[in-house]
């Protein structure tokens, strides 16, 4: 969605939308009515809609993308351009600059001067949006990818020039203040994961001149304008989220960002814009949402206050607007009744002929770096009825503090048919956003199912499916520390380097699905977790995979030959293990495991306390830490709530689905609920790639250990557990250490 620039000094301005249906509607508000301008024959989907024309002059031209094909309108809605490209994929991303038309597939750049083709660039990650300088303000073209590997790609002629690292996947790029600033560099980037920064593109010093961290865990940011709508004649930062948050960031002296205003609605936003729209002499923020809906935010006052003893009289103008809406909403009821018949009589006709509802989903699965666990955003173009979540690996679901349905469990058989969670999200009526947290258990991997089940009739659903990877909470990133011990896996055969990397690809979330360009490759990742890190190099017939963290290599050894020998492929592997890694990552995980003690210490203790207050009507009598317990009670029961089973995690006790015990007992378990087994000497089973059953990190690290060793230690693990429940950080080393 975009405004088309007024026409006259004081005129409003034109909305121009371009839909999934592939329709370009272009309209007015007058008199608070819609009032079309033109309207285009529907087609393919149109992924981008950007405006444009002669450089220095007003751009009212529309551009559109839709498919591999662009398209141009004047402002009238006649058009004077159809340009079908030599891109073999559809058009993701793409911006105008003149006769500069600048284009984006997943992978693959394309710059094009008057519908010629001149330059072009195959980046090594998915490519998210792109935006050029402005050429007014440089002698050159300097066009800038924003790709999913978190790097800003500047490119020169066909050329990568540099890259910049930023703190999140990219979602929308824009120039600051529309024009890039005075010095016409400067970019502002919005992630997926709801980072905000600015950055100086050219130059030597490629630092970020600021950068807003996501500490409300909002959504990711798709959209960005700037805007001066508070009129102090200073140009404001306007942002859209796909939680359906607006928010409106003004600059201080410093040119530090303050947030100013935010309001909320139930569905992404993904346009946003300033302008003059609904009357003249007030500014507004256009947004337009997910499902269809335009919303405009007015500075234009519309509560009126009577003093004492006076009326308020609603203006004609109010009640004819209200007269107009209730008719249109009496004519609406009157038709669906008709249709609603209609299909009725159709349907018990003796040709009645049933189609399945055609219905798009707007998802998104990924891993959040805070908390190490995932967020599955559902969003239908029409209201939710409910959603099924069934998944064959082992994972708990969290609660969201901004979900309002209703969910239910279903008991699983997992000997018979595989399922470890059966769930039913039922939403309340015209809920069309769903959000769900899942956490996994890393070296448990399978696949997660969600059947989406909107409102309308006949009742249909789509499916959709999201991979539980065997290194699920690592994350990619570009620098690791060389000084960290590390352990070292390396693989030899007779295998091709597209081979290994789809192995690669099968084990480690964020890793492009494309085979990278050259003879070899190397990535980093960070366990989210833990911090560990891993460094992956490969080649044709070689690879090696470095971890501190000894359970990292353990399962890549397991899951690569696993995987090796589905394809036939002769592997030799070999490993070098470093004994001082152990210690490395125990210590690693002591403040996380100390941090969650004390806070489950607190928690306990709360209660307690809250007698003892009533009891005694003061709490002068109690040490400073038990007053402190007290002040911070809502605050420490809160973040409890937030992250479960976290002791479970670190101990190795992780049971947050219901699932079948090969050795006897079977049980129940609620999602969260911590439990503790304890086990006889000769009742504990060998642990198997599909089934962890000690998924905790500590009690992992210690069978890995030893299992590298030729050691079995699973007689040992009920003594491991006796030391946790009396944790002491040396205790623990010199456990491992002399088992």
């Amino acid at each position: 969605m975009k405004l088309l620039p007024a026409t006259g000094r004081r005129a409003t301005q034109k909305v121009v939308i371009g839909d999934n249906d592939g329709v370009i509607t272009c309209f007015g508000i007058k008199k608070g009515e819609a009032v079309p301008v033109f309207k285009t024959l529907p087609g393919q989907k149109i992924a981008r809609l950007e405006l444009g024309g002669a450089l220095g002059t007003p751009q009212e031209k529309i551009f559109v993308a839709t498919g591999s094909e662009v398209k141009g309108f004047t402002k009238r809605g006649k058009q004077f351009l159809s340009f079908e490209t030599n891109l073999t994929e559809s058009i993701k991303a793409m911006h105008i600059s003149g006769s500069d038309l600048f284009l984006c597939a997943s992978y693959i750049y394309n710059h094009y001067c008057d519908c010629k083709d001149q330059h072009y660039y195959l980046s090594g990650d998915k490519i998210n949006d792109i935006i050029c300088l402005p050429v007014e303000k440089f002698s050159f073209i300097t066009p800038i990818l924003a790709c999913q590997d978190r790097f800003l790609r500047v490119l020169q002629g066909s050329d990568l020039k540099y890259e910049v690292e930023i703190p999140g996947p990219p979602s929308i790029l824009a120039l600051n203040g529309g024009n890039g600033g005075h010095s016409g560099e400067e970019l502002l980037y919005g992630t997926s994961d709801g980072k905000l920064g600015l950055i100086p593109i050219t130059g030597t010093s490629l630092v970020h001149k600021w950068e807003l961290s996501n500490e409300k865990k909002r959504g990711g940011i798709l959209c960005i304008d700037s805007f001066d709508i508070l009129g102090d004649g200073v140009k404001d930062l306007l942002l859209g989220r796909d939680d359906g948050m607006v928010e409106v960031y003004s600059f201080d002296s410093t040119g530090e960002p303050t947030l100013r205003y935010e309001q909320s609605s139930s569905e992404s936003v993904t346009s946003i814009q300033g302008g003059c729209v609904g009357k003249d002499g007030f500014d507004e923020i256009l947004t337009s949402t997910y499902s269809g809906w335009v919303m405009g935010l007015t500075t234009e006052p519309i509560h009126k206050e009577a003093g004492s003893g006076e009326e308020l009289k609603i203006s004609p103008e109010m009640q004819s607007k209200i007269a107009s809406l209730r008719t249109e909403l009496d004519q609406l009821q009157f038709k669906v009744l008709q249709e609603r018949d209609k299909y009725q009589q159709s349907a018990q006709s003796s040709t009645a002929i049933s189609a399945v509802p055609v219905f798009s989903v707007n998802d998104k699965f990924t891993l959040n770096s805070d908390d190490a666990s995932y967020s599955l955003i559902l969003e239908v173009q029409m209201a939710i009825d409910n959603v099924l979540v069934q998944s064959d690996v082992p994972v708990d679901l969290l609660d969201v503090d901004k979900n309002s349905a209703v969910v239910s469990f279903s008991r699983c058989d997992t000997e018979s048919n595989g399922n470890f969670l059966l769930a039913t999200y039922r939403c309340q009526a015209n809920t069309t956003r769903l959000e769900l947290k899942i956490r996994s258990i890393e070296g448990q991997y399978g696949t997660m199912q969600a059947y989406i089940t909107p409102r309308i009739q006949p009742k249909t659903c789509q499916v959709r499916q999201y991979q539980i990877k065997p290194l699920s909470l690592h994350q990619r990133t570009h620098t690791i520390d060389p000084g960290r011990p590390m352990n070292t896996l390396t693989l030899t055969g007779q295998f091709s380097f597209a081979e290994v990397h789809s192995w690669v690809v099968f084990c480690l979330p964020e890793v492009p699905e494309k085979t990278p360009v050259g003879d070899s490759i190397s990535f980093y990742f960070k366990n989210t977790f833990l911090d560990t890190q891993l460094e992956c190099t490969y080649r044709k017939g070689e690879g090696f995979f470095k971890s501190e963290n000894i359970s990292t290599i353990s399962i890549l050894k397991d899951v690569l030959s696993k995987e090796a020998t589905k394809r036939k492929v002769n592997l030799n592997i070999s490993y070098d293990i470093n004994e001082e890694s152990v210690s490395h990552t125990l210590r690693m995980i002591h403040p996380k495991l100390e941090y969650q003690l004390l806070l489950a210490k607190k928690v306990q203790l709360i209660d307690a306390l809250k007698e003892l207050q009533v009891h005694e009507g003061n709490t002068d009598f109690l040490i400073p830490e038990y007053r402190s317990i007290l002040e911070e009670a809502d605050k420490l029961l809160e973040e409890y709530k937030k992250q479960p089973a976290h002791l479970e995690r670190l101990y190795g006790l992780s049971k947050g689905s219901q699932r079948s015990l090969p050795w006897g007992h079977y049980q129940s378990f609620p999602a969260g609920q911590l439990c503790v087994y304890y086990f006889s000497a000769n009742t504990i089973p060998s642990r198997h790639i599909s089934t962890r059953l000690f998924s905790g990190m500590i009690t992992d690290l210690f069978i890995d250990k030893f299992k590298f060793k030729g050691t079995n230690v699973k007689t040992k693990v009920p003594l491991l557990l006796e030391i946790l429940d009396n944790y002491d950080q040396n205790s623990l080393i010199s456990f491992f250490d002399a088992a």
